[in-house]
């Protein structure tokens, strides 16, 4: 099986085999835009559902336990202050927490003292903090602020990088589509968006621009002499180039998603913590759907924008006039980078190398 991808992989780089991904940017096109609406949907209805980091409010965390009942932990704090709605949750094996509106002094200590009783552990076995929503809206500037910096900064660089803010434009859309459909995903599940839940969105940034880079770098050096000559377009290069880089991104997706998943399982069905549960899902997903993007969207988009540059719209029109005029069915197959002005005939967007030479005996 190893060697059958390695060969695959092979294939693959060579230009042997080939998918035709830019061609069919429509269909990733809309597969995106189908995904990105209904991330917006889940983020109206239901919505996010804020930790208390972010909302404010007192915290009751009942460690030792051998009755988990939360339904136990829901009448206890309604038995002091009947008006609170509290949301309880598992902790571990033997740990609740139990979190409610802002408290003051004397309830937060009767609140702590009742529960203390009604699970029958000791009064140090229950822990109080109050948390002030100034504390979330400050998180929330600061993480709105890093992702204005970051984007900022990514903008300049790949625009002084790849000399054309096509790239980076594509970049930046495959960003926001990362993390929406991201944030979308988190709404979906309901779960608390806690201090954890922002980390995890700034990383999958840097995860996802990573990718798409990798693959971006392939396509420019694929794509650096394609005026030049008028037997590929701008598209097939472009497509090569995200067939090359194919395997790299599902290797690199695999072996990132096979802890963070481990991760995710064990901190959301096993220890039941808080922390790993809420990180790893969004790393889980942003990487998930990062990968996605640096294939099936940034390359795509950028070809689509580029396409639409009168040089490259013009020559694009001029080799397909040519091959019209020649009566060549699709276009050449495109081979290795190195060798990719040599080309053979072959089907539509190439899916073989060029043959090689029989050797002959002197």
């Amino acid at each position: 099986m190893a060697a059958g991808f390695a060969q695959w992989g092979n294939d693959l780089y060579t230009g042997r085999r080939s998918y035709d991904i830019v061609g069919r940017r429509r269909l990733w096109f809309t597969i995106s835009a189908v995904l990105v609406v209904l991330s917006g949907i889940l983020l109206v209805k239901p919505g996010l559902n804020p930790g208390i980091e972010f909302r404010g409010g007192s915290e009751f965390v009942v460690s030792g336990i051998t009755d988990r009942s939360q339904q136990l932990a829901i009448d206890t704090v309604q038995s002091i202050a009947p008006d609170e709605a509290p949301k309880v949750s598992d902790l571990g094996a033997n740990s609740l927490r139990i979190q409610t509106s802002e408290l003051d002094r004397a309830e937060s200590e009767e609140v702590a003292a009742a529960l203390a009783d009604a699970f029958q552990v000791a009064p140090n076995q229950v822990t109080t903090q109050f948390i002030g929503p100034t504390w979330g809206a400050d998180v929330s500037q600061k993480a709105i602020t890093g992702i204005v910096v970051f984007l900022l900064f990514v903008t300049v660089v790949m625009t002084l990088y790849f000399r054309n803010w096509r790239f980076a434009l594509a970049a930046l859309i495959a960003l926001f589509h990362d993390l929406l459909i991201t944030v979308g995903v988190y709404a979906a599940v309901g779960w608390e968006v806690t201090p954890s839940t922002v980390i995890g969105f700034l990383t999958i940034l840097g995860y996802s621009i990573y990718d798409t880079v990798v693959v971006f770098d392939k396509v420019r050096e694929n794509t650096a002499d394609v005026l030049d000559q008028s037997r590929h377009t701008y598209a097939e290069r472009a497509n090569l180039a995200v067939n090359q880089t194919l395997v790299r991104s599902i290797n690199t997706s695999v072996v990132a998603l096979l802890p963070v998943g481990a991760i995710l399982f064990v901190g959301a069905f096993v220890l039941g913590a808080g922390t790993l549960r809420d990180i790893s899902l969004a790393l889980f997903v942003g990487m998930l759907v990062g990968t996605f993007s640096s294939i099936f969207l940034a390359t795509p988009l950028e070809v689509w924008l580029r396409e639409r540059e009168p040089k490259v719209a013009a020559h694009t029109a001029k080799v397909l006039r040519a091959r019209r005029s020649s009566g060549e069915e699709g276009a050449p197959v495109l081979a290795h980078a190195a060798t990719v002005g040599a080309t053979v005939p072959g089907s539509h967007q190439g899916t073989a190398a060029q043959p090689r030479r029989r050797r002959t005996k002197r």
